[in-house]
């Protein structure tokens, strides 16, 4: 496989660990998830540490809660930057979403309503978060099944807005755009005129389930499939308006043999050098 540039890289998951730690493949770089490597005297995070002697880290987390109206939880954000302090990363990034109501955890990154009164919330613990890590901090849009009818700004607006306000990075999930667009009747293009591609530091593709419901078809978020055709097209469209960035492939469910994985990251790989010349010629 020809060698892949430092742009692209691959979620880390567990039943990969022996393979990164000894055949260390090509690849630009790993995200983890976050939580996952919390406890400092773990296995795992063990063997972060080592592929950290390897590759660059980027440290994506699932449990900030920054829309819930509660304060960001200090112990976790204790957590966090003791993890961010060790591995050094490439990126430090969350979600537009909540998961916790006064101390509890839910099991999910759910939806915001899109309000002034959100924004308002969500932007004060973002600023929170990058006050405390003392670095700037990545915002992934989500995938969504619902919307709230009180809702007042469009999604993109609202991720604009949340990016000008506090000063943060974006995290754009092209798969996650396709899907909400499928289920919300929206058009990805109007979702992607309304970001400044300045903001954007990483770019995640993934695949997607379709679903059958009675009510008709929905399109799930499962980061279970191949990258799909459509969403490949509107990586190459975005690379090749706005230039190389950070790119990863996700997959976190039915996940298959590292060369499968990647696999997919070669595709974007041809992609970034084909449609950014500079990167083909560093390379």
């Amino acid at each position: 496989m020809e060698k892949i540039s430092p742009w692209v890289g691959v979620g880390l998951r567990q039943p990969h660990h022996d393979h990164f730690l000894n055949h260390s493949p090509d690849i630009g770089w790993l995200e983890v998830h976050s939580e996952n490597f919390f406890l400092p005297h773990s296995k795992a995070f063990e063997a972060l540490h080592t592929l950290r002697r390897h590759y660059d880290i980027s440290c994506h987390g699932v449990g900030l809660s920054l829309g819930s109206v509660d304060p960001v939880n200090k112990h976790h954000l204790g957590k966090l930057k003791h993890l961010v302090d060790i591995i050094d990363p490439l990126f430090v990034s969350d979600h537009l979403s909540w998961s916790s109501v006064d101390g509890e955890y839910f099991n999910d990154l759910l939806p915001l309503p899109y309000t002034e009164e959100a924004l308002e919330v969500f932007c004060r613990n973002v600023d929170a978060t990058q006050d405390y890590l003392n670095r700037q901090m990545l915002v992934e849009n989500p995938s969504s099944y619902l919307s709230f009818s009180h809702s007042t700004i469009p999604e993109w607006e609202f991720l604009a807005e949340v990016a000008r306000r506090t000063g943060c990075g974006l995290l754009l999930d092209l798969n996650n755009i396709h899907v909400s667009a499928f289920n919300h009747g929206f058009d990805t293009d109007t979702y992607l005129a309304a970001i400044n591609p300045e903001w954007v530091q990483e770019i995640h593709l993934a695949g997607f389930t379709v679903k059958q419901l009675d009510e008709g078809e929905i399109w799930i978020d499962t980061h279970s499939q191949p990258v799909s055709e459509p969403v490949w097209s509107l990586y190459e469209k975005w690379i090749a308006e706005h230039g190389a960035r950070h790119t990863l492939i996700e997959w976190d469910r039915d996940i298959p043999t590292p060369d499968v994985l990647l696999g997919e990251a070669a595709k974007a790989d041809r992609i970034v050098k084909a449609l950014s010349p500079s990167v083909k010629e560093a390379s």
